[in-house]
């Protein structure tokens, strides 16, 4: 029995739901989305929940997961419900109810929290390398006393008084202390899901074997994002594993391998840094292009409702790209003020963007997705496992 909670309409605009009453269940959206299937006919039970007040069952739902934001449903829909917008608000909403801390629910309904956040990281960080950049007339007068032999630009060197060897190791603890802290807001927030999931329902109890036996499907799905394939319209799918694995690999050279990806040596253009750095850049920069342009002409449904939470990922990962293709060029190029301004600034960006959009905001999904995946085969499995006891002949 559950308790009907008349706030959670209003709680729920907040995140950005706004025409779920004009839903009168006539069960179009569910016939004609491609990856409905049976235990999760979306979103017609969510939309059911809300209007119901049904709070409790709603946190339990993983159909918002199961959704790729397709549009075929709001495009179909006779009351213009906009069920695929509504999705993805309950996207956001469940975000906020996993983390344990609350500050995906700040970041999600207040501007002043979230740009503050992203503010004061960025000045911290600006204000950690001002202290002990070079003085400007020795990086002005002797620019030479910052390039190599090759004429590249020692990015390595640029603060005074640490050797190349210290800086590097000062940067990679830097990103593997941001690593540990991101790891462990999503890992809790995580396992938050798993308890009001999974362990939370008292009907549900999971064998070990299932979650071994299905544990693949978690893999298969972060890897490959596969059942954006089964949408009808193909280059989402495309565009949003380039930019998954241009990030990931991305991610993986800066903190897990940085003293092999931020060297003092300009390798040729066919070494595998570059060509992984390169292929990390157009993935995330094709992605980027894909969005914006289509955002900005509402040249589909996908692209006529914005969040201020999607508009901020979207600047902040491409003044990370940006900032970063110029630290390369004007290191290739022999710039040393250049590269060390722009370097700080890049390290401004990216380093909010992390700490705030991969545990709380929109990265997230990239984890919670796969996971909610994960749950539901286990709870299929479950099921499917005492439907066969139930009919088995009794011995």
């Amino acid at each position: 029995m559950q308790r009907v909670n008349s706030d959670l309409t209003k709680d729920l605009k907040k995140f950005g739901v706004q025409e779920w009453n004009e839903c009168f269940h006539c069960g179009n959206c569910t016939a004609i989305c491609p990856l409905t299937e049976q235990g999760s006919l979306f979103p017609r039970q969510a939309i059911r929940q809300i209007q119901l007040g049904l709070k409790d069952s709603l946190y339990r739902n993983l159909d918002p997961w199961m959704c790729y934001y397709c549009g075929e449903c709001t495009e179909t829909c006779p009351r213009d419900a906009n069920p695929a917008e509504l999705m993805m608000s309950l996207r956001r909403y469940l975000t906020s109810i996993y983390d344990w801390t609350g500050m995906s629910r700040r970041f999600y309904t207040s501007n002043y929290w979230e740009f503050g956040a992203v503010g004061a990281i960025a000045a911290l960080i600006i204000a950690l390398f001002v202290v002990f950049l070079p003085p400007a007339a020795e990086m002005f007068n002797n620019p030479q006393a910052f390039i190599n032999d090759q004429g590249g630009v020692m990015i390595n060197s640029m603060v005074a008084g640490v050797g190349e060897a210290r800086f590097i190791r000062l940067i990679e603890l830097g990103d593997w202390a941001m690593a540990v802290v991101v790891a462990f807001f999503l890992i809790t927030n995580i396992f938050n899901m798993y308890y009001k999931v999974i362990l939370k329902d008292k009907t549900l109890k999971v064998p070990i074997i299932i979650y071994i036996t299905e544990f693949w499907s978690l893999i298969y799905n972060f890897t490959t994002q596969a059942k954006f394939s089964k949408c009808e319209k193909k280059t989402y799918w495309g565009g949003h594993l380039l930019l998954m694995t241009g990030y990931s690999i991305m991610f993986a050279l800066v903190v897990a391998f940085l003293p092999l990806f931020q060297t003092e040596t300009v390798f040729p253009w066919y070494h595998w840094q570059r060509i992984l750095g390169y292929y990390s850049t157009f993935g995330i920069l094709f992605f980027l292009a894909y969005v914006v342009i289509g955002r900005i002409q509402r040249s589909d449904f996908k692209f006529e409702f914005s969040h201020s939470t999607d508009w901020l990922f979207i600047i902040m990962l491409g003044l990370t790209t940006i900032t970063g293709i110029l630290v390369h060029i004007f290191r290739v190029t022999g710039l040393p003020v250049a590269t060390y301004i722009t370097y700080i600034i890049h390290l401004a960006i990216l380093f909010p963007m992390i700490l705030i959009e991969v545990p709380f905001s929109k990265w997230s999904h990239l984890a919670y997705r796969p996971f909610a995946i994960y749950f539901f085969r286990l709870k299929k499995a479950v099921v499917a496992k005492q439907y066969e006891t139930k009919l088995a002949p009794a011995a």
